[in-house]
């Protein structure tokens, strides 16, 4: 984490991308970090909603790649599981992603939402509103305890 804050915005937005991304990392400390050293609140926020947003793009991408086999195969998912997560996306569709900012199971919905091919457009839009969401949260928060 410390080289990529050396790297600042650019390291930031890094970041970002590999935390919305299917690799284990955690952005949040990152942001604030370097929203702490830069006191740059609008290109952190940028950085960090950007990087996110695309890092998420990419997790939905690698959602689409997958089929019901290997994840009864691989993974040893039961039909009926798939079934029910089907039933739950098509419940809620893109909106699922605006919850995309929560840890661990919004990496979930995104790849879900990949996988069962919700709308790109529409679930990209959804995404980039929850990712801005969390960031302006974390200014504010940040604005508030400083």
């Amino acid at each position: 984490m410390e080289f990529l804050e050396q790297l600042g915005l650019f390291g930031l937005f890094l970041g970002s991308a590999l935390a919305a991304s299917v690799f284990p990392f955690a952005a949040d400390p990152l942001y604030l970090a370097i929203l702490a050293a830069t006191k740059m609140p609008l290109g952190c926020f940028l950085s960090a909603t950007i990087g996110s947003w695309v890092g998420s793009l990419f997790t939905y991408w690698v959602g689409t790649k997958g089929k019901w086999e290997w994840i009864e195969k691989w993974f040893k998912v039961k039909p009926e599981t798939l079934q029910k997560q089907q039933t739950l996306v098509q419940r809620y569709g893109v909106w699922l992603g605006l919850l995309s900012w929560v840890p661990v199971a919004g990496d979930i919905f995104v790849l879900a939402l990949g996988f069962y091919r919700t709308s790109a457009f529409w679930t990209s839009v959804t995404l980039l509103i929850g990712k801005a969401l969390r960031f302006l949260l974390w200014n504010y928060l940040y604005g508030i305890f400083v």
